[in-house]
């Protein structure tokens, strides 16, 4: 569990990167949990568009994502949402103490 200051600097660090996939109408697959999965393991923090298509809430899936996947709920910000997941191979953001 991560605190509000780190979450605040997480999201901080999450303002400038680019949205790297997006959750359509077929919602939460297997293959795309295994995506984003890799691409936290990759990356740490990353940022998602939901499509109005999907006819999904934004946040119930930042939650749905973040329980499945073990990662932290940084944010929702209209359809964007941000998760991050320390790496187990070589964590590179290092978040405030506690």
């Amino acid at each position: 569990m991560i605190t509000s200051k780190q979450r605040a600097y997480l999201r901080s660090l999450a303002n400038p990167i680019p949205t790297i996939m997006q959750i359509g109408k077929g919602g939460l697959t297997e293959n795309l949990l295994k995506t984003v999965s890799d691409a936290l393991e990759a990356r740490e923090l990353i940022k998602l568009n939901v499509l109005e298509n999907s006819g999904e809430d934004a946040y119930a899936l930042l939650q749905e994502l973040a329980a499945q996947l073990d990662a932290e709920p940084v944010a929702v910000v209209g359809r964007k949402i941000v998760l991050y997941r320390a790496s187990e191979k070589k964590p590179v953001i290092e978040l405030p103490k506690k």
